[in-house]
């Protein structure tokens, strides 16, 4: 974890370790069956709403997280923005009929190599306090600068360079449909227009729509669901990825996981996403089973 005593007066630091307002979301089966069907997730309790897809947590989440992170980063570098990375904590499965309470506070702010991240925690809970999902996510201002580092980072990903040298255990390839952004925007809530809106992301200086970070992952996540749970998306118990490309609708993913052995009781796999030429999409990949 990185720490400091002071940042630039342009980031907003006094949100660090401040919970902000807690907001409640009724989870409705036909919104878990939404989500499921606008990332292809076709594994039965999904597809059915009876469990959400684990990338459903962040959907309540988002609702105190992205507020903070807008507080926290200056309007002069905000539109330079973008989602850098993501980790989950799941403590138990999100099920039709919850009401679930999420709050957030601003974990840290870091100058970095390429600008500026911001790192915000979230946690949804039960009205009783049980605890359901701890989230980080981490924005980076690529023209942003801070001269120190305030509060904390997320959680580290130690896995041994080692285990992405050897060969994968598994590696499997899902393509997108041409309105999966916009199926996305309506079941996640996230309807930043370089997502469904050509001319918005073309003047945003991309080549197009391009993908939501966490659409690209929830693809890729049906597959490690397959690939190392055994189907069983109840024994996932996280899942961490740094964003590092851009992914077209047009294009392919395709994921590696390795093996990465045991910690805490757990079974630990790392995994990597590419596009058709290679370039890697999602990276440093990690997720930890339960027994």
């Amino acid at each position: 974890m990185s720490t400091g005593s002071a940042t630039s007066p342009d980031f907003n630091a006094e949100l660090v370790g401040k919970w902000g307002e807690p907001q409640e979301f009724v989870v409705e089966r036909e919104r878990l069956v939404q989500y499921a069907q606008a990332t292809n997730d076709d594994l039965p309790r999904h597809a059915s709403g009876e469990l959400a897809s684990p990338g459903f947590a962040a959907v309540p989440a988002m609702r105190v997280c992205d507020p903070i992170v807008q507080l926290m980063i200056p309007d002069a570098v905000r539109t330079s923005g973008l989602h850098g990375e993501q980790d989950f904590r799941f403590h138990r499965p999100i099920e039709p009929g919850m009401r679930l309470i999420s709050r957030a506070y601003g974990a840290g702010v870091r100058p970095v190599s390429a600008g500026v991240t911001v790192t915000v925690k979230g946690e949804t809970r039960t009205p009783d306090g049980e605890l359901v999902v701890e989230q980080w996510v981490t924005v980076i201002l690529r023209k942003a600068t801070t001269p120190s580092a305030v509060g904390e980072d997320g959680p580290d990903r130690p896995v041994d360079e080692a285990v992405r040298a050897a060969l994968p255990i598994a590696t499997f390839s899902r393509t997108f449909d041409p309105d999966t952004t916009h199926r996305y925007a309506e079941a996640s809530g996230d309807f930043m227009p370089i997502h469904t809106d050509d001319d918005a992301a073309r003047a945003a200086g991309l080549p197009g729509i391009i993908l939501h970070g966490l659409c690209t992952l929830a693809f890729a996540t049906r597959g490690l669901i397959r690939e190392t749970c055994a189907e069983d998306s109840t024994r996932l118990e996280r899942l961490a990825v740094r964003f590092s490309r851009i992914v077209l609708p047009s294009e392919t993913i395709t994921t590696n996981v390795w093996d990465a052995g045991t910690r805490y009781g757990r079974r630990v796999y790392a995994f990597s996403t590419a596009v058709d030429d290679g370039s890697v999409v999602l990276k440093d990949g990690l997720i930890e089973v339960a027994p």
